[in-house]
């Protein structure tokens, strides 16, 4: 058995509607679907650190039928608990974007008011910076 590649990354956070403004209205991921999962069956169960009903699950993507593609998900009139991890935790600290004009891109997110976390190439490797999704979660630009 051979793996052929990352096939999506999933996320929770605690307010979709705002997630969506970020990723889709300021990144640009395109969403294939918008719906409510039931998670009282199969494995789902043993997978939470909370009992859940339900939840919303968002599929995004950057063009149709591109890979690896995001996976959003909350759970809808719960509270959902847990804080975004730094660089030097256990977990994936951060996703990463690749962009064919950084610098643009970066005005982009200044006028729409993207908090920032690091400066214009932070990594000293080339154009790179880094940011806090509505979650505070950690997300990459680099130059493509």
């Amino acid at each position: 058995m051979n793996s052929t590649g990352v096939s999506h990354i999933a996320f929770c956070v605690k307010d979709i509607d705002e997630s969506l403004k970020f990723y889709r209205d300021i990144v640009g991921m395109i969403v294939d679907f918008d719906r409510i999962q039931d998670t009282t069956g199969g494995g789902l169960p043993a997978l939470y650190a909370h009992s859940r009903s339900n939840r919303r699950q968002v599929r995004l993507r950057f063009a149709e039928d591109a890979n690896p593609h995001f996976i959003m998900t909350t759970h809808p009139e719960d509270v959902v608990d847990g804080s975004p991890i730094k660089l030097d935790q256990i977990g994936i600290s951060h996703l990463s974007f690749s962009m064919t004009d950084l610098e643009s891109f970066r005005k982009h997110l200044v006028t729409s008011g993207v908090k920032f976390a690091s400066e214009m190439d932070s990594l000293g490797t080339g154009a790179s910076f880094f940011v806090y999704d509505p979650d505070g979660m950690i997300v990459q630009f680099d130059q493509s």
